[in-house]
């Protein structure tokens, strides 16, 4: 029975995708499992750290400014390390996290802990990364829908763990947090048994996904040969020694060679991501949303907690953010299955339904209403939930794999950028410090404000759309190589940020 075992465990290792998507998926599904998480604020400015929210707007800003400063190196490292040392950094952590959480009294000690989570936001890019560069092209659709579902299962039922455990068995938020801490340390554990990649996305190694025509193969595989030329004829000048050097100092980890070729690719993956003018329209409002989103998802418990104080009234924060991972989920899995030309009404439906994100988030900060104020915030996710997968969806379905992992990460540093404007003006208290309710009065007009710069585009994309000449649309149909829509599985993402 024991060599049964064994043999069994042997070929699930050997298998070529299975393994690392379980690994990956289980250390999603406890990553995202924190029954505390829904509870932040209450906690802070409780009895066991007593942080007033006065303090908070010095406090929460240093997350947004060590986000931004973290993130690029990050993004650069995750792919020169492989993945996997990244992945479990960002276990290790999360686990500190919770430590600083439970067991670390002072203002000191939460200022240092913005700066871990920071990090911890920052290396999410790992996780999608990483099991592209262990498995098939083609089991990227189904695996990436495993990890997606993982991740929204753990973040469902801690919340739904959370709230249970603090309304019906009245549970301290300390020991959520120290639940949220053994959780958290499975999650570590896991992350040691993921297998390590060969090669990354950009540092030696082919794009994780080309999705290209044969055209674009043969271009880029010169482009390759060309680039390692020069790496060489580059190292062998600098050397000063002709040929003497081996072929193994010429392309080692950290060589010349592997540095130039990554930046090679980098440089043609960015040009590659941004040549499209439809591309840019969509990348403009991912950033200018997910800066918006952010501040929001930030600063949500503050509010409810000015609106309904935590420490005389009932919180069901959880129970909230539960219902937004279904409502989120929901949408973004409809998106995938509704026929809409999204080239022609694509910027429409961001104007649309970014007027209602709008109308939430005034919702949330004009009401007294607490229930109120909690529809206001699940309104608001599931449209920014349904928003954001149209918005990957155009934008990956029309790229390789290597140039949408670029794509999110500038996307995502253009984003940190606004909102640390934001912060740096609206929140932190040695600039405007305004109160909470003034706040999200102005990500209210924020958003208000990306609806009709998106409204007034989409109303001229349909407009030039059915005045074109028949005659001219059919010849661009032909013209156009016609993109297969992924699954919603594939690309639906919501991170805190």
């Amino acid at each position: 029975t024991s060599c049964f075992r064994m043999g069994s465990w042997a070929k699930l290792k050997s298998t070529d995708w299975v393994f690392p998507t379980a690994v990956l998926s289980l250390y999603g599904f406890f990553a995202n499992c924190r029954p505390a998480e829904p509870f932040l604020t209450p906690y802070l400015i409780g009895p066991y750290k007593n942080i007033s929210e006065e303090v908070t707007n010095y406090l929460f800003p240093i997350w947004t400014y060590s986000y931004l400063a973290v993130l690029f190196p990050v993004f650069l490292l995750t792919d020169f390390l492989r993945y996997k040392p990244v992945i479990m950094v960002q276990g290790l952590f999360l686990v500190t996290n919770y430590v600083l959480l439970c067991f670390a009294p002072g203002l000191t000690a939460m200022t240092f802990l913005q700066f871990n989570y920071a990090v911890v936001t920052s290396t999410e890019v790992a996780y999608f990364s990483y099991i592209y560069s262990v498995i098939p092209p083609e089991r990227y659709q189904r695996a990436t829908g495993y990890l997606r579902s993982a991740m929204l299962t753990g973040s469902t039922l801690g919340a739904t763990i959370g709230q249970m455990l603090v309304s019906l068995a009245g549970l301290d938020y300390f020991y959520l947090n120290a639940i949220s801490l053994g959780i958290l340390s499975i999650a570590f554990l896991i992350s040691i048994w993921l297998p390590m990649p060969q090669q990354g996305m950009f540092f030696r190694g082919e794009k994780a996904a080309l999705g290209l025509s044969a055209k674009d193969q043969v271009e880029e595989e010169v482009s390759a040969v060309e680039e390692a030329q020069e790496a060489e004829e580059a190292v062998e000048d600098g050397a000063g020694s002709g040929r003497t050097q081996g072929a193994g100092d010429s392309t080692g980890w950290c060589s010349l060679h592997n540095v130039v070729y990554a930046g090679r690719l980098l440089l043609s993956s960015f040009r590659e991501s941004y040549s499209s003018r439809k591309l840019v329209y969509w990348s403009l409002w991912w950033a200018l949303a997910m800066a918006g989103y952010g501040q929001v998802f930030n600063y949500i418990q503050l509010m409810w907690d000015h609106i309904e104080p935590s420490s005389t009234s009932s919180v069901y924060n959880g129970g909230v953010e539960a219902i937004c991972a279904v409502v989120g989920a929901a949408a973004a899995f409809c998106v995938g299955h509704v026929k809409v030309t999204w080239d022609v009404w694509g910027e429409l439906s961001l104007g649309v339904f970014s007027a209602v994100g709008a109308g939430a988030v005034f919702l949330i900060g004009l009401t007294s209403n607490i229930w109120a104020s909690y529809a206001g915030y699940v309104i608001f996710k599931a449209s920014y939930m349904l928003l954001i997968t149209i918005t990957t969806f155009q934008i990956a379905s029309n790229l390789s794999m290597a140039c949408y992992a670029l794509t999110f990460g500038v996307n995502t540093f253009v984003a940190l950028l606004l909102q640390t404007i934001l912060t740096a003006i609206v929140v932190d208290e040695t600039a405007l410090g305004l109160d909470i309710i003034t706040q999200f009065i102005i990500y209210g007009s924020y958003y208000a404000a990306i609806s009709v710069l998106f409204l007034i585009r989409g109303m001229y994309t349909a407009c030039a759309h059915h005045c074109r000449p028949k005659q001219a649309m059919d010849q661009e149909q032909k013209e156009e190589p016609k993109v297969e829509m992924p699954s919603s599985d594939r690309f639906c993402s919501d991170h805190r940020q």
